[in-house]
C-alpha cells in the first residue's frame, strides 16, 4: 500500500515564491555602477541605518563588554566544536601524486580560496550561530581574508553577539550591512574589502537570489530556499518530543516545511494533536511563523514499514533529517538524501543548528539529492598538475593525436605531433585517426 497523508500541505515553497529576480538584478547593477555611494544609499533605505558601516576594533571591544560571560563561554564552546569538526573534514583532503605511466606523473593540490564573504542574518533573529558556522569553517580552510556582512538594527548597528562571534571565529572585516547591498559589497570589493571569491551563509529570498545571480562571477555555497525538516518516527517514538522538534523548526518562517513520516498511526495522531498546543505556547513572532508553517506547509505521512519510510525520506531529500526509531545503524546505512542526519532522540536539529559541531548551512528544497552542506571543502579548490619525460609522454602523445583527429581537432593533434617529432627524430608514427 502506498504511503497515506494524514496531513497534506496545501502549499509548497516553490508554488508560493514570488520572483524577485528583476528587483535584485537592478540593485546589483546599480551598486556595481555606483560603488560605495550606491551601497550606502540602499543601506539607508533597506536597513534604515546610516551609522558606521565597517565595524572598528573599538566597536568590537565594546560589543564584547556588553555580553554576559556565560554567553561568551557558550559561543566559545560552539566555535570550538565547529572548528574541531572542520579540522577533521580538512584532514580528509590532501595532495596526491601518482605515476600514471612510467615517466608521466600527475598530481592533485588543494588550495583555499583567497577571499570569503560570509552573510550572517540579523534581522528577524540574530543568527550568532551562522557567524560561527561560516567564519570558523572558512578560517580552518585557510582563506586569507574573511569578510562578514550582517544587517544592522535601525539606528543601532549589528547585534553585539554577532560581532563578538564573527571576531572570535576569525573575521577580518565586519560590515554593518544586510540584504543585496551587503552581498554586492563583498562581491565587488567595496569599503576596503578584497572582492570575494566565494559567498556563503543563509539569508532571505533577496540574499539567496543575489547569490544565484552572482554565481559564476563568484562561487557560492548553494542555492537556498526556506529551511525544511523531516522526522522519521516509529511506534516507540515519544510523540511529545517529535511534536516539539517539528515546532522548533517551523518557527524559522511562515514557509518553512516540516514533515513527519511514521509507520504508527497512534504516534501520528498524537503528534498532530500536540503541535497546536506547543505552537500556542511560543512567543508572538515565533508563534505566527510556526502556525503558518504548520497550517500551510506541514505534512504527516503514514507508511506500512521502515523501508517505505526510508524511501519517502529520500523522496523529500530534506535539509534536516531526524530518526526517532529503533536500529539506528540500519537507518544510517539506508538513508541517502539529506543535508544533515540526526540519529536518535538524544540528538535534535537545534543541536546541529547551534553548537554540536556539524555545519548548519545545508541544502534545502530537495537539493540534498545532489549536494551536501557547507564544509571546509567548499572553500577549497582541488586542482591538478602533471609533468613527464619524453619517454613517458610518448604513448600519451600518440593517443592524443589519434583521438584529436577522430574528433576533427587538428590543432590539438599537431601539439602532440610536434613533440613526438622533436623527442624522437627520424621515427615513423601512425598518428591518423583511421587504420
Amino acid at each position: 500500500m502506498p504511503p497515506r497523508y494524514l496531513k497534506k500541505a496545501p502549499r509548497t515553497a516553490s508554488s508560493d515564491s514570488a520572483s524577485v529576480t528583476e528587483t535584485v538584478q537592478a540593485i546589483l547593477d546599480d551598486i556595481e555602477r555606483g560603488g560605495e555611494a550606491a551601497a550606502r544609499r540602499y543601506a539607508e533605505q533597506f536597513d534604515r541605518y546610516s551609522g558606521n558601516l565597517v565595524v572598528t576594533p573599538d566597536e568590537i571591544e565594546r560589543a564584547a563588554k556588553t555580553l554576559p560571560q556565560k554567553l561568551k563561554d557558550d559561543i566559545w564552546f560552539a566555535h570550538d566544536n565547529v572548528r574541531k569538526f572542520a579540522e577533521a573534514q580538512k584532514g580528509t583532503l590532501g595532495d596526491v601524486e601518482i605515476e600514471i605511466v612510467p615517466g608521466l606523473v600527475a598530481g592533485q593540490k588543494t588550495i583555499p580560496c583567497q577571499a570569503a564573504g560570509c552573510y550572517v542574518p540579523g534581522g528577524r533573529y540574530s543568527h550568532v550561530a551562522s557567524a560561527i558556522m561560516t567564519v570558523t569553517t572558512a578560517k580552518v580552510a585557510g582563506c586569507r581574508h574573511i569578510s562578514v556582512c550582517s544587517p544592522p538594527r535601525p539606528d543601532v548597528g549589528i547585534s553585539p553577539a554577532i560581532i563578538f562571534a564573527a571576531d572570535l571565529c576569525g573575521a577580518d572585516t565586519i560590515l554593518a550591512m544586510g540584504g543585496v547591498q551587503g552581498v554586492a559589497s563583498m562581491t565587488y570589493g567595496l569599503f576596503g574589502l578584497p572582492p570575494a571569491d566565494i559567498l556563503v551563509g543563509p539569508g532571505n529570498q533577496f540574499v539567496a537570489e543575489a547569490k544565484r545571480i552572482l554565481f559564476g562571477r563568484v562561487g557560492i555555497d548553494m542555492f537556498a530556499g526556506p529551511t525544511d525538516s523531516l522526522i522519521l518516527a516509529d511506534k516507540n517514538a515519544d510523540a511529545e518530543i517529535v511534536a516539539a522538534d517539528l515546532v522548533g523548526q517551523a518557527e524559522h518562517g511562515y514557509n518553512s516545511p516540516v514533515w513527519l513520516v511514521t509507520d504508527s498511526r497512534q504516534v501520528a495522531e498524537a503528534v498532530i494533536a500536540a503541535v497546536p498546543r506547543l505552537i500556542a505556547a511560543l512567543p508572538n513572532l515565533n508563534r505566527e511563523n510556526a502556525e503558518a508553517a504548520w497550517r500551510d506547509y506541514a505534512e504527516v505521512v503514514l507508511c506500512d514499514n521502515r523501508d517505505e519510510m526510508a524511501a519517502a525520506a529520500d523522496d523529500y531529500a530534506p535539509e534536516h533529517l531526524s530518526v526517532q526509531a529503533g536500529d539506528l545503524d540500519w537507518w544510517l546505512g539506508r538513508l541517502q538524501c539529506y543535508g544533515s542526519l540526526f540519529l536518535g532522540e538524544q540528538t535534535t536539529v537545534a543541536f546541529g543548528d547551534k553548537a554540536s559541531g556539524t555545519n548548519h548551512v545545508l541544502p534545502t528544497s530537495g537539493a540534498a539529492r545532489y549536494t551536501g552542506g557547507l564544509s571546509v571543502h567548499k572553500f577549497m579548490k582541488i586542482v591538478t598538475w602533471q609533468r613527464g619525460t619524453a619517454e613517458g609522454v610518448r604513448p600519451v602523445a600518440e593517443a592524443t593525436a589519434r583521438i584529436s583527429r577522430l574528433e576533427g581537432m587538428e590543432g590539438h593533434a599537431r601539439t602532440a605531433d610536434i613533440r613526438l617529432h622533436k623527442y624522437f627524430p627520424g621515427e615513423n608514427f601512425d598518428l591518423s585517426a583511421t587504420d
